[in-house]
């Protein structure tokens, strides 16, 4: 039997919450049924279908595995020089070495994907495997979609939790009026960002020196 597996990564834009990336090997007797379940890019799908959806793909797959990068590790890297690229690679090949694949499909998150590619090999130290990095791959290959998809749904409920504890603070996104209204409003009441915001994001930054300003005037 071949164990084709997929690896696909979400939030790693967003100032509020972690990185979540999800790896999901199958027989490859089966990567025709992920197609016919109808697995595609996590981004192109309802909420509840992604929910579905991932339900499915768990009773399908021989195995998945979930790592949750959080803020602290996050921007503690991003200050000692490792960028985000770096940062996927290594969690992305720990991955690897787990699920134990004959074959693995990734998505380039950097615009050089042979570039990505050496990075995770680098960290490939206990496994030899046929490495697959391209740009897009979750709209090219449904072993990677459904990667998106438990990436996906696994940040939705940590958001989800986060927003039911502290309230709504929009998509988390720095672009969004609504979050960075949040993090203005949390430091002026807390004199400090949230544990969960990422303090290396220029959202935080200007967060903390709004506040700074105000308590030179």
């Amino acid at each position: 039997m071949r164990v084709i597996a997929g690896i696909d990564e979400v939030g790693r834009g967003p100032v509020i919450g972690p990185m979540v990336i999800a790896g999901v090997s199958i027989a490859s007797h089966d990567l025709e049924k992920l197609k016919l379940m109808g697995v595609k890019d996590s981004k192109k799908l309802t909420h509840p279908a992604r929910i579905r959806l991932a339900e499915e793909i768990k009773k399908i797959a021989i195995r998945y595995e979930l790592v949750e990068i959080p803020v602290e590790v996050i921007d503690r890297n991003l200050l000692k020089g490792v960028n985000l690229n770096m940062l996927e690679a290594k969690f992305m090949a720990l991955i690897i070495e787990k699920l134990k694949p004959d074959e693995v499909y990734i998505g380039s998150v950097d615009v050089n994907a042979d570039r990505f590619k050496k990075m995770i090999e680098q960290h490939l130290t206990k496994l030899s495997v046929k490495l697959n990095v391209s740009h897009h791959a979750e709209d090219e290959y449904p072993v990677v979609a459904a990667a998106s998809i438990l990436a996906k749904c696994r940040r939705e409920e940590i958001i989800n939790e986060l927003k039911q504890r502290v309230g709504d603070f929009g998509s988390g996104y720095p672009h969004d009026p609504k979050t960075k209204e949040f993090l203005i409003k949390w430091v002026k009441e807390h004199g400090a960002l949230p544990p969960f915001a990422r303090k290396t994001w220029k959202t935080s930054k200007k967060a903390l020196q709004l506040k700074l300003n105000e308590a030179l005037i």
